[in-house]
C-alpha cells in the first residue's frame, strides 16, 4: 500500500498546525467578487511607483544586471539605505556590516524571528497588531505574549511592559510596529524613551518594524534604535514610503554581531532579493528622498474627512497618527461581533471593511478601515455605510 499525501502531511513541522491561513486575506477573497462593492480592506497604496523608480529598474534590466545580488543586497542599495535611515531618522548604521536587503518587511521579520528564537522562548507582542508577527512566533516553537493595549489608547504603557515581563521570565523579544497596523497609533519621543528605560537593562532583543516612518503625520517619526541601538532590529522599507509594495524590498538593520547571525538565515532562505529590484529601490532612497510627502498629504486629507465622518455615524476612533489605518469601535446596536458585522456590511452595504477580531486580543468589536483609497471611494463608502446604520436604527 502507498503513502497518501494526507498521511504525509502529519509528519509535517508540527508548529504548521497552530497556524491558521490570513483570515484578512481569506475575508478579502470572500467578498472580492460582490458586485460594485468597495474595498477598504489591505494596506495597498492606490498610488504608482514614482516614474523615475521605474525608469531605474528599467535601465537596470537592458544593462543585464540580471544575475544574483550579494545576498546581503547590493552594495549600492545599502549605502543608500543607511544614508535614508541617518537623514531621515538620525539613526546610523554601517552599510557594509550592518543592513541587510530583505524580501520585504516581512522577509526581516520572518529573518529575525527565525534568528533570534528557540523553543519555550515567549515574545511580547501588543494588541491590536498585524497577525504576522504572531505566526512566526508560534512557527519558531515560541510563545507570544498579549498585551493587550487598548484600554491605553492601543499604546503599551511602561508600565504594562514591565509587569508583563516580570510574570514572563522566558521573554526573549519585544515586538513594536509603529506606526501601526491596525490603529495607526504611532509612539513619540516620551513614550520611546520610557519603554527604553524598561527594557535597557534586560537580554532581550526589540524587533521594530517602522515600515510606515514616512507616513507620519504632525511629529517627526523617531525610531527605538536612537534609544536601545544594541539591542534593536530595525525594520524598514519602500513597500508604503515610495508605493512599491510588489517589488519586495525591505531593509533591516542591527549591529554588526547581531547581522552577522541574522544574514546566515536570509542567506539559506532568501539568497538575495531580485537584482533590478534593488536598483529601483536605491533609486527611491537616493533621490527620491521626499517621494512619500505628496503621498501622506492625500493620506492625511483622507484621515480627516473619514475620521470626522464615520465620528458622525457611531463609530469611535483613535485618530491615527500615521500610516492609512482607521481602527473603529463598532457602535451599539449593530452587530458587535466584528466578523459577524463586517460579512454583513459587505452584503447588504456593499462596503469591505476588514474585522479587528483579526488583530489579537483587544481588537473584537473594531473594524480596520484603510483610506489607502481614493477621497471618492472613501465618500461613496460613507454613504453606504450611513445608509446602512439609519436602517438597523429603523429596525430597532
Amino acid at each position: 500500500m502507498s503513502i497518501n499525501s494526507e498521511t504525509l502531511v502529519n509528519h509535517m513541522n508540527r508548529e504548521i498546525a497552530a497556524i491558521q491561513p490570513s483570515d484578512i486575506l481569506a475575508f478579502n477573497a470572500e467578498i472580492a467578487n460582490i458586485p460594485g462593492i468597495v474595498r477598504l480592506t489591505l494596506g495597498e497604496p492606490d498610488f504608482n511607483t514614482p516614474e523615475h523608480v521605474k525608469q531605474a529598474a528599467i535601465k537596470s534590466i537592458e544593462a543585464d544586471e540580471s544575475h544574483y545580488a550579494p545576498s546581503n543586497g547590493t552594495l549600492a542599495l545599502r549605502t543608500a539605505a543607511a544614508e535614508f535611515l541617518a537623514q531621515k531618522y538620525d539613526v546610523h548604521y554601517d552599510p557594509a556590516s550592518e543592513v541587510i536587503i530583505t524580501a520585504g518587511a516581512t522577509g526581516g521579520i520572518y529573518t529575525a524571528l527565525s534568528s533570534i528564537l528557540n523553543p519555550g522562548d515567549e515574545v511580547l507582542i501588543p494588541t491590536p497588531i498585524f497577525p504576522l508577527y504572531i505566526a512566526i512566533v508560534k512557527l519558531a516553537g515560541a510563545t507570544p505574549v498579549f498585551m493587550d493595549t487598548s484600554a491605553n489608547g492601543f499604546v503599551l504603557s511602561p508600565e504594562q511592559l514591565q509587569t508583563t515581563l516580570a510574570a514572563h521570565p522566558k521573554t526573549k523579544a519585544v515586538v513594536l510596529n509603529f506606526p501601526s497596523n491596525p490603529t495607526g497609533v504611532t509612539y513619540r519621543h516620551d513614550d520611546l524613551k520610557a519603554l527604553a528605560e524598561v527594557l535597557a537593562d534586560q537580554p532581550i532583543f526589540v524587533l521594530s518594524d517602522e515600515i510606515y516612518s514616512e507616513l507620519t503625520y504632525g511629529e517627526r517619526h523617531e525610531s527605538i534604535a536612537n534609544y536601545l541601538p544594541e539591542q534593536t532590529i530595525l525594520l524598514n522599507g519602500v513597500s508604503k514610503s515610495h508605493a512599491m509594495t510588489g517589488w519586495r524590498i525591505g531593509i533591516m538593520c542591527a549591529p554588526k554581531a547581531i547581522t552577522t547571525q541574522l544574514g546566515k538565515i536570509h542567506q539559506f532562505t532568501v539568497t538575495s532579493t531580485t537584482t533590478n529590484a534593488q536598483a529601483a529601490a536605491t533609486e527611491a532612497l537616493k533621490n527620491g528622498l521626499d517621494d512619500g510627502q505628496t503621498m501622506k498629504r492625500e493620506y492625511q486629507e483622507r484621515r480627516d474627512y473619514l475620521y470626522d465622518a464615520l465620528n458622525q455615524l457611531g463609530f469611535q476612533s483613535a485618530k491615527p497618527e500615521g500610516a492609512f489605518y482607521l481602527f473603529s469601535k463598532i457602535p451599539a446596536g449593530l452587530p458587535q461581533n466584528s466578523m459577524a458585522f463586517c460579512r454583513e456590511l459587505a452584503h447588504e452595504a456593499r462596503v469591505a471593511l476588514i474585522p479587528g477580531s483579526s488583530f489579537g486580543p483587544g481588537g473584537e468589536g473594531y473594524v480596520r478601515i484603510s483610506y489607502a483609497a481614493s477621497l471618492a471611494d472613501l465618500k461613496t463608502a460613507v454613504k453606504r455605510i450611513g445608509a446602512y446604520v439609519a436602517s438597523k436604527k429603523q429596525e430597532d
